[in-house]
């Protein structure tokens, strides 16, 4: 586990690509096993492959997707917006616990 410095974090990629990578494939793993694989698999791709996380402070973060998300979503049957929100948010949530949990801000 790194050692986490909040200042280090505005330079993320530089500090801390391997544990930002190895958060976001363990919230990928566990979304993956709870969820339709296809439809966790397009969210990663198509709207998270361009997320952007940010420290915000007192251990949290925070994940800045990009600008219309579900739109952004093609080639998923059966998947309606209400659903890609819910399961996108879910996913986010995961995101930012293994986040905290990679960098040992969990309480």
């Amino acid at each position: 586990m790194a050692e986490f410095d909040p200042e280090k974090f505005e330079d993320k990629y530089a500090n801390y690509f391997t544990e930002l990578q190895r958060a976001y494939k363990q919230a990928f793993e566990t979304m993956n096993d709870r969820y339709d694989s296809e439809l966790i698999h397009a969210i990663d791709q198509q709207i998270l492959s361009e997320s952007e996380p940010f420290y915000e402070g007192d251990g949290e973060f925070r994940i800045e997707l990009p600008d219309d998300p579900t739109e952004r979503l093609s080639g998923v049957l059966a998947a309606d917006d209400e659903k890609v929100e819910t399961i996108l948010d879910r996913y986010v949530d995961e995101i930012e616990s293994e986040i905290r949990s990679v960098f040992g801000l969990t309480g």
